[in-house]
């Protein structure tokens, strides 16, 4: 239901048949969370039901206006603010942003992979049909400073992880102002990532920073770690970067010089907390208990190890594309 909702949204030719979609959606996903065994999730759900149902009202009364006010152009403007912010809401973008860490936390790993690449895919795609472009600048901004600054102080991986995932929303809506193409590029890439690390966390059942110290864990483990997660910061030989590059590259052609300043720059930060967890993990010697061993299947490891390989050559072969 879940994948066929996103498809009936993408592939509907009327905004009436967009909501629709949304709301299979929704209703969808909400079992998908309820169904985990964490105390937080029944939470979770019913913060996650409210919000989309507000947005969702919010965008079927913007398109009921619209068919009213079809000739009115000062209202057109506004009404396609309200239809942004709508979607914007839906997939938890700045200023919307503050149900998306706190429904993750209430999540298990599974579920938050969806939560960060699958649920965003449908209401990008309605962003992209009609988009206010000096709104769209202005949200961009807003996700990356909060993406970097919100994930300064958290000691939750899910939160830092939906953190990262509002930073990495402000490349994506750029993404989209300025190809679909590019989107579904930088969504794919992005997607990669978010598996490993969710796939890895999960693994070893993780959920906050202090849990990577107290483990015997394989150097292989700990090095897998380091490449996957300066990948997702978007570091130069790593695969994350190459999305970043085609949407710098595009926006300095459209002399967005600001912007991309502004990007960058909270892309340093993103990896400086990045660093901070692969430094701690790396460097010191924590408490090693001799009962406590984590043991991985071995076909999952060397799945991890094929991925964690692309991530740090599949630079090198982009960049000869790019040549």
């Amino acid at each position: 239901m879940l994948i066929f909702s996103t498809l009936i949204s993408i592939s509907s030719n009327s905004w009436l048949g967009c909501w629709i979609g949304l709301e299979i959606n929704l209703l969808s996903f909400i079992p998908l969370i309820s169904n985990s065994n964490n105390l937080l999730s029944t939470e979770a759900s019913l913060k996650y039901f409210l919000t989309q149902s507000i947005a969702s009202i919010n965008f079927l009364f913007s398109i009921l206006l619209k068919m009213i006010l079809l000739k009115n152009f000062e209202m057109n403007y506004f009404l396609s603010i309200m239809m942004n912010s709508s979607m914007l809401m839906k997939m938890g973008s700045a200023p919307f942003h503050f149900w998306f860490p706190n429904i993750i936390e209430g999540l298990s790993w599974f579920n938050n992979f969806l939560l960060m690449t699958w649920q965003k895919i449908t209401p990008m795609i309605i962003l992209s049909y009609y988009f206010n472009k000096n709104f769209l600048f202005i949200i961009i901004m807003m996700n990356v400073i909060i993406g970097a600054l919100g994930g300064l102080n958290q000691t939750s991986l899910r939160k830092l992880m939906a953190f990262s995932s509002i930073n990495n929303l402000g490349w994506m809506i750029s993404a989209i102002m300025i190809s679909e193409n590019l989107w579904m590029f930088y969504l794919f890439m992005y997607s990669f990532m978010i598996s490993i690390m969710c796939f890895m966390f999960y693994m070893l059942n993780m959920f906050f920073i202090n849990q990577l110290f107290i483990n015997n864990m394989n150097s292989l483990i700990k090095i897998n770690l380091l490449i996957n997660f300066l990948s997702l910061g978007g570091l130069p030989p790593f695969i994350g970067f190459f999305p970043k590059w085609i949407i710098i590259n595009f926006l300095i052609m459209n002399q967005l010089y600001f912007l991309i300043f502004i990007m960058i720059m909270m892309s340093l930060i993103v990896l400086f907390f990045y660093i901070r967890i692969i430094y701690s993990i790396f460097m010191f010697n924590y408490l090693k208990m001799k009962w406590f061993k984590i043991f991985i299947k071995n076909n999952k490891i060397s799945l991890i190890n094929i991925f964690s390989f692309f991530s740090i050559t599949g630079m090198i072969f982009s960049t000869f594309m790019y040549l």
